[in-house]
């Protein structure tokens, strides 16, 4: 099927709610950021109560990553994840869609690691996880410093077509998640791509280990990608209480990858962990990171 006819079928009406739910996104654009942060409390508070969506799903992560927390805060925790994810619901729409200029103060902390590692030519892994502030951080990371991405398109069409034409308008390059061969020349061409992998599925190159002490599918590709670029640099980023945002690119890992594969993606388990921990509302625990480990392991949702 070619693309003018992909582009014809997002307009039949099964996907006019979709549609309709992005233009009230889109208008909501032209507020200002008090409104549509009080907005998404109210949005987060909705869907809290009233839709209940993925409301286990988050208890249980959020129960199986901080055991030492009571129901109490466990549940204080969920209902400001709820708001995050709202509001970063107004983030990624205002991303795609507003000027630059009209989006929020940002800074951006160790550029230097960067553009040292990229002086060199070689590609760099720019190792990272899934926060719900992702777009709106990723869109001020690209602004200023040449990155790529690695991206998976969302289920539904319509909100696919929006992110996709986003981030092939603002990245170096937009590399498909199962496009192994397109990684690897964006890699070799000497490009910086933004790679997360946190929401691992079972392949050849994964395995059951730790994240937070508890057993999750991991992705143990991390290090062999780290062999094919000059550099992993880890990469962070996160919402502070004054709205504004920081993003922070560390050193490039020393000493990595090694011989052992299973230790690389344990260690990269530990430095997606610290950053989750400086702000544990906005990392996206809506996901189901511990299903499917297999025979031998309860299943937890």
């Amino acid at each position: 099927m070619n693309r003018a006819s992909d582009s014809f079928r997002l307009w039949l009406p099964q996907h006019w709610p979709t549609w309709a739910l992005l233009g009230l996104f889109y208008l909501a654009g032209f507020l200002p950021w008090t409104k549509r942060r009080a907005l998404a409390h109210g949005l987060a508070w909705f869907v809290w109560h009233v839709v209940r969506l993925r409301r286990h799903v988050v208890f249980t992560n959020l129960k199986l990553c901080f055991p030492e927390k009571s129901v109490g805060e466990i549940t204080t925790l969920a209902q400001a994840h709820y708001e995050s994810l709202a509001y970063g619901l107004f983030e990624t729409t205002a991303a795609w869609w507003r000027p630059f200029d009209s989006l929020p103060a940002y800074r951006i902390i160790g550029r230097e690691h960067l553009l040292a590692a990229l002086a060199r030519g070689k590609g760099v892994v720019l190792l990272t996880a899934h926060f719900t502030s992702l777009e709106i951080c990723g869109t001020f990371l690209t602004h200023e410093l040449p990155v790529g991405c690695l991206y998976r398109d969302p289920n539904n069409p319509v909100v696919a077509l929006a992110m996709r034409r986003h981030r092939e308008r603002v990245t170096s390059i937009a590399v498909h998640w199962d496009d192994l061969r397109g990684l690897l020349r964006a890699l070799r061409a000497g490009h910086a791509i933004w790679y997360a992998p946190d929401q691992a599925k079972r392949t050849a190159c994964s395995e059951i280990l730790p994240f937070f002490g508890v057993p999750a599918i991991t992705n143990t590709a991390t290090g062999k990608l780290g062999e094919m670029a000059g550099a992993v640099i880890p990469y962070f980023a996160r919402r502070e209480p004054d709205s504004s945002y920081t993003l922070t690119i560390h050193p490039a890992l020393e000493n990595f990858p090694t011989a052992d594969a299973t230790a690389d993606a344990v260690r990269v388990n530990h430095l997606i962990e610290a950053a989750i921990r400086l702000a544990p509302e906005q990392y996206f625990w809506a996901h189901k990171r511990f299903k499917a480990r297999g025979p031998g392991y309860p299943e937890v949702y």
